[in-house]
C-alpha cells in the first residue's frame, strides 16, 4: 500500500576511504546516499564518478557537466587523502602496513520546516579524528594526538568556508533534486504487515513490523490505551534485502492474566501516515512454532505405528504362507528351534 509521504528529514551522505597497500582493493573509493540509497560511485581504478540508480541519469539530463564535475571532486579528495595518509604516518611514527583514511560528510534538510543540518567527521586508522563544528565553523579534536590536526584546519579559513558552502548551501540542492529525479521510490510511504509471533507458550509474545518505509516509525505495547514500558523489550531497527525496514517489540506476558489480554495492543507509527496501526493482544492471531511441534507429534508417532503395523502383516503372511507350503511334518524343527532360543536355567 502506498501513500503520499509528508513531513520527514531527509539526507545526503558522502563516504571517502583512502587505503594504503591494501592489495587487490582500490587506493580510493567514494560513495553516495540519498536517504539511505547510494546514488554515486568512484574509485581510483575507474577514475569516474557515475550513478547507481538509473532515476540518477537525470542529472545530466539537466545538466550535462554534472557527473564531470563530480569526477573531478573526488579525483582531488584522492590525492589529499593520499597526502594526508603520508602526513599522519609521518607524524605517528609510523612506516608501511595497511592504513586507512575515511571522511563521513553530507546534509539533512526538514522538508516541513527548511532547516539545513550539516555534518563532516574524519577518521584515521578505525579511530574518529576530527569533528567540523558547522554552528561555531570550527574543527574540534576527539583525542589529544590530532589536537595539532585540528589547530591547522582551524586556521585554513579557506577551506573552512568551502565546507560551509558545500555542506549547507550545494548539499541541500543537490538533495532536493535528488529527491525528486527518485521520487517514486524516495517520498513513498509504504505500511508494513505486522505480527503476533511467540515462540513458546511462556516466552514473550513479539510484535514485529516488516515491509515499511521510510525508517521513520515507531512500535509499543499499550494498556487500556497507555503506552506501557515495564515488561517491554524493544528490538533493533533492521533492514529488509528490498529497501524496506522492519522493527519490532517484545510483551512479557508471563504475569498477565489471560483475561486481560484484551486490554493490551501493539501500536505501529510511521510518520507522515496520521493513522496508527493496531494489533490487539489476540491468541487467535499470535503464530508460534509450538503448536505445529506439538500437533505433528501425534501424526509422527501415528505414521511409525502404521509402518509396523504394516511390516508385521508381510511378515505374519510370509511365515504363513512357508509353513503352509512346507506341511505339518516341520512342526517338530520349529519346536526344537524354540527350544534353543530359550534361555539356558
Amino acid at each position: 500500500m502506498s501513500l503520499l509521504l509528508s513531513t520527514v528529514k531527509h539526507s545526503l551522505r558522502h563516504v571517502h576511504t583512502a587505503t594504503s597497500e591494501v592489495p587487490s582493493f582500490p587506493g580510493s573509493v567514494a560513495v553516495v546516499f540519498v536517504d539511505g540509497y547510494q546514488t554515486d560511485h568512484y574509485d581510483s581504478i575507474t577514475k569516474r564518478a557515475v550513478p547507481t540508480q538509473a532515476w540518477m541519469n537525470k542529472a545530466a539530463e539537466d545538466d550535462p557537466d554534472y557527473w564531470k564535475r563530480q569526477t573531478s571532486f573526488w579525483v582531488d579528495q584522492e590525492l589529499c587523502a593520499r597526502a594526508h595518509i603520508e602526513n599522519f604516518k609521518e607524524r605517528f611514527n609510523q612506516t608501511g602496513g595497511i592504513h586507512v583514511f575515511q571522511v563521513f560528510h553530507g546534509c539533512e534538510w526538514d522538508d516541513e520546516t527548511g532547516e539545513v543540518n550539516g555534518f563532516n567527521v574524519v577518521s584515521y586508522d578505525g579511530e574518529d579524528m576530527l569533528i567540523l563544528d558547522m554552528k561555531a565553523l570550527r574543527c574540534i579534536a576527539i583525542k589529544p594526538q590530532f589536537l595539532r590536526t585540528q589547530h591547522e584546519w582551524n586556521n585554513d579559513r579557506g577551506w573552512l568556508k568551502f565546507m560551509e558552502h558545500r555542506l549547507l548551501t550545494e548539499c541541500p540542492e543537490r538533495l532536493k533534486k535528488s529527491l525528486d529525479y527518485g521520487k517514486s521510490m524516495l517520498q513513498r510511504t509504504e505500511l508494513p504487515s505486522v505480527y503476533l509471533l511467540q515462540k513458546t507458550p511462556s516466552s514473550p509474545v513479539s510484535c514485529l513490523a516488516t515491509g515499511f518505509y521510510p525508517d521513520r516509525a515507531s512500535i509499543f505495547w499499550r494498556k487500556d490505551g497507555e503506552e506501557i514500558h515495564e515488561e517491554v523489550d524493544h528490538g533493533e531497527l533492521l533492514n529488509n534485502h528490498d529497501g524496506t525496514f522492519q522493527m519490532s517489540v517484545d510483551l512479557n506476558i508471563s504475569l498477565i492474566k489471560a483475561d486481560d489480554w484484551r486490554r493490551y495492543d501493539c501500536v505501529f507509527q510511521l510518520q507522515g501516515v496520521e493513522e496508527d496501526i493496531v494489533t490487539e493482544l489476540d491468541p487467535a492471531l499470535i503464530k508460534t512454532n509450538w503448536v505445529e511441534e506439538s500437533s505433528s507429534l501425534p501424526i509422527a508417532v501415528a505414521a511409525v505405528v502404521a509402518v509396523l503395523i504394516i511390516l508385521t502383516v508381510v511378515i505374519g503372511v510370509t511365515v504363513y504362507r512357508k509353513r503352509k507350503a512346507q506341511g505339518p511334518s516341520h512342526a517338530p524343527e520349529d519346536v526344537q528351534l524354540s527350544e534353543k532360543l530359550k534361555p539356558e536355567s
